[in-house]
């Protein structure tokens, strides 16, 4: 049995792949993969590894031989799903498995948005530490977490991770209904969860009914003080409309670990704020990079390899 791995480099150069190769006859690995490159690279496997390269329905078609597609993450939106079952090719991916890496990244960023880092950072930079006439830097109001509210939006395997997380800090923690089912779900939606919101984070997939879940009207529901952030998926929020609140002292923080584009090589407004006098951070969608995270994607891999060749 043919395996070919065409984008080993978004593992990173230090995790173990002979797991993977252990379960197969021949096992191709590549580093990265250009659209021209996938077909003769795939020619003749039986089991494509991918992450993000993009398995259209015209490259599957000319893969007579494939049989089973491994994606190296959780979301599917690179496989054609419906070719695949067409071809009766099987598709796994791996879930849960940078739980730990994901909720201790969005701790990060909302204890750095809480004590006002990007613009106490700023300041030192700038000198103005220096200049003070007094001991320390006071310009900044921070937030104590202790007694506010955090509103979770996703309330799976990382919503509830970070939910345990938060309390031990002595936040009070409510999730949300899921976005485009609230009238079938027992608990308050954002909209009415929105004004008393202290924190709002988000753990959700990108769906039609999370898609510029947080836009204007619903920034406009927030405290001034509130901090948003997102470690799920680019587009959730209307990033324009956030960045404008916060410009306007509409918002009292953002931090955002994913992009609508990735990588943002046509840039992003988020971006360019950057050199601003603003509490923003933005992270290059390294929340789930972990080395634990990582080896924990081969390991499941592994085991959709053996589920696979067990059932077929």
């Amino acid at each position: 049995m043919k395996a070919v791995i065409l984008d080993a480099a978004t593992l990173g150069d230090d995790i173990d792949l002979e797991p993977i190769r252990g379960e197969v006859d021949t096992l191709d690995i590549h580093a990265t993969t250009a659209p021209e490159q996938r077909q003769p690279r795939l020619a003749g496997a039986e089991v494509a590894i991918v992450n993000k390269v993009v398995l259209d329905a015209e490259l599957l078609a000319a893969l007579p031989e494939l049989r089973l597609i491994c994606v190296l993450a959780t979301g599917t939106n690179n496989i054609d799903m419906t070719a695949a079952e067409r071809q009766g090719i099987t598709v796994r991916n791996v879930s849960a498995y940078g739980t730990g890496s994901v909720a201790q990244h969005t701790l990060m960023l909302m204890l750095a948005l809480a004590n006002r880092l990007p613009r106490y950072q700023q300041d030192v930079a700038g000198g103005e530490w220096q200049r003070s006439p007094l001991f320390c830097l006071l310009g900044h109001r921070t937030l104590q977490l202790s007694g506010k509210r955090l509103v979770i939006v996703g309330s799976g395997e990382l919503g509830r991770a970070v939910a345990r997380l938060a309390e031990a800090f002595g936040v009070e923690v409510i999730f949300a209904a899921r976005p485009g089912d609230e009238t079938g779900d027992p608990r308050p939606s954002l909209v009415e969860l929105s004004a008393s919101a202290d924190i709002i984070s988000l753990h959700c997939p990108l769906t039609e009914a999370t898609r510029h879940l947080i836009d204007a009207p619903m920034l406009a529901r927030l405290k001034p003080e509130a901090l948003l952030i997102n470690c799920a998926r680019g587009g959730i929020i209307d990033e324009q409309a956030a960045l404008d609140a916060l410009r306007a002292g509409r918002l009292g923080g953002l931090a955002v670990d994913v992009l609508p584009s990735e990588p943002p090589r046509d840039g992003h407004p988020l971006l360019d704020a950057l050199g601003e006098p603003l509490n923003l951070l933005v992270t290059p969608h390294n929340a789930w990079i972990s080395p634990e995270a990582r080896a924990n994607v081969v390991k499941l891999t592994v085991e959709n390899l053996e589920h696979w060749k067990s059932n077929r």
